[in-house]
Formats: structure tokens, C-alpha cells, sequence
């Protein structure tokens, strides 16, 4: 079943993936909270299989994707965060970027075909950033104010080997913070609009350049936040605790 995965199993795990260690980097964690049948209805898919609600979903863990099809149609399927370039010889020992900066995606090697030809979504409830520098740090769970999911652009790559193995894997877009994040962190997911779904996803579009001007940060009203408790940082907790909010002594007005 899609993401019943966890940390510690499979060849994910064996993976060295950007910001992997407590979760701290840019979109580092995320949950889908939602039932397969509002996914469903949300993404205008259908036979999403059953999965548990994920609290603190985690790189190198299978995440749930909505992509095109090769007829166009489209489908919900498990690929594994932090994604592994086609050309890597070993996954075992590849660098595999979890993040991939909208900027600068259209023109590095490891992002840039995909950014072409491999677009897809990532349904999320929430994201979740960290603030403080040094030791300990804050986190912050962001969600929005009037709906229960959206997604967050993404970029899929497919590495097949020598052998007939194929693997496939997912790293999250990336744009400056908005006013709403930035208090937290300089930089967020890139938050797709519903009526932009269908370019977004458009395998017949080419054109890199003609989706560029989805990558900016989302509106501020959009979003909030709480400040959760430091549990988070383990991928082993994935509990709804995850997404309670706690008592801080810097609470933030934030949103």
C-alpha cells in the first residue's frame, strides 16, 4: 500500500538524501493527513489505493504522487523522495537532492530534463520548517486555512540499471518564502493553484520556460502556522502529536 513505508527500510534508506538527518533543510517533512477518496476527488484521480494518514513523512520514504500517464490520463502512484539522476551508477551511493531550487532547475543537469518532460504533484496537508541557528531548534507546522490539501510541484526521475531494476524518485520545487514563511525560513515548497494543475502536469508541454511563472511563493493568505513540538525531528514519530501545536517562548505571529 502507498506510504506505509517507514524509516529504516529498503534501499530508500540505504540512500543519501539532502537533509535526511533531523529534517531541518528546506521542506524537509510534510504530511498527508487527507482520506484516498478526497485525494480522489481533489486531484481528479482515480484508483489511489488505500493509505494510512502520515504525520511527519520523511526523505527516502515513498510519498504519494500524482502524475500524466502515457495516455495522458492521469495516475496516483509511490515514488521515493530524493531523487536519484538517470545517468548514477550505484543508488546506493548516490547523492539524491530532496529539493530542487525553481530558479535554477531548467538549467542543472541533474533536474533539468525532468523539469521538461517528468512534472508531477505532491498532495500535502501541511509542511512543516524549523527556526533558530546553531543547537536547538523551533519547529513550525504550515497549513492551510481553507482547504485540507493541495500539492507542491515536483520533478520525478526514473533510473533504471544494468540489471532491469528501475527505480523511481521525486525531489520538491522551491521558491523564495513568502512573508507568511520567511519569519521561519528563506526559502518554502512551491504551492501549485488547482486551476494550475493541468499545466503543471501537461507531458506534452516541452517548454520549461512557459510554466516558469508558477514558481513563485504562494499568496499569504494561504497559509499558517503553529509551533509543534521538537518530537517531530525523529522520523520514527509519526503520530498525530506531530501537528499539535505547543508553547513556545518565541511564538511568531505568523500568518
Amino acid at each position: 500500500m502507498l506510504l506505509n513505508k517507514v524509516a529504516g527500510q529498503s534501499l530508500a534508506n540505504r540512500v543519501q538524501a539532502t537533509g535526511r538527518e533531523k529534517g531541518l533543510g528546506v521542506c524537509g517533512r510534510f504530511t498527508l493527513t487527507s482520506s484516498s477518496e478526497a485525494l480522489e476527488a481533489d486531484f481528479e484521480v482515480s484508483q489511489v489505493e488505500l493509505f494510512k494518514p502520515r504525520f511527519n513523512i520523511a526523505p527516502s520514504q515513498e510519498i504519494v504522487v500524482v502524475r500524466e500517464d502515457e495516455s495522458g490520463a492521469r495516475e496516483c502512484v509511490a515514488l521515493r523522495w530524493g531523487m536519484i539522476p538517470a545517468w548514477t551508477k550505484d543508488p546506493k551511493k548516490s547523492h539524491a537532492p530532496i529539493n530542487a531550487r525553481s530558479e535554477t532547475a531548467a538549467s542543472k543537469p541533474t533536474f533539468r530534463q525532468a523539469m521538461s518532460r517528468r512534472r508531477c504533484l505532491v498532495p500535502a496537508s501541511g509542511f512543516y520548517e524549523w527556526r533558530g541557528k546553531g543547537g536547538e531548534k523551533q519547529a513550525y507546522y504550515f497549513y492551510m486555512q481553507k482547504q485540507a490539501l493541495f500539492a507542491i510541484a515536483g520533478l520525478f526521475e526514473v533510473w533504471r540499471g544494468e540489471g532491469g531494476e528501475i527505480i523511481e524518485s521525486v525531489a520538491l520545487l522551491t521558491s523564495d518564502a513568502n512573508p507568511v514563511v520567511s519569519p521561519v525560513h528563506a526559502r518554502m515548497p512551491v504551492i501549485l493553484a488547482k486551476s494550475n494543475y493541468q499545466r503543471w502536469l501537461d507531458r506534452e508541454n516541452l517548454d520549461s520556460e512557459s510554466v516558469s511563472d508558477l514558481m513563485s511563493p504562494c499568496p499569504v493568505d494561504w497559509f499558517t502556522s503553529i509551533p509543534v513540538s521538537s518530537r517531530v525531528n525523529s522520523p520514527s514519530f509519526d503520530e498525530p502529536a506531530c501537528i499539535e501545536a505547543v508553547a513556545t517562548q518565541s511564538v511568531l505571529a505568523l500568518g
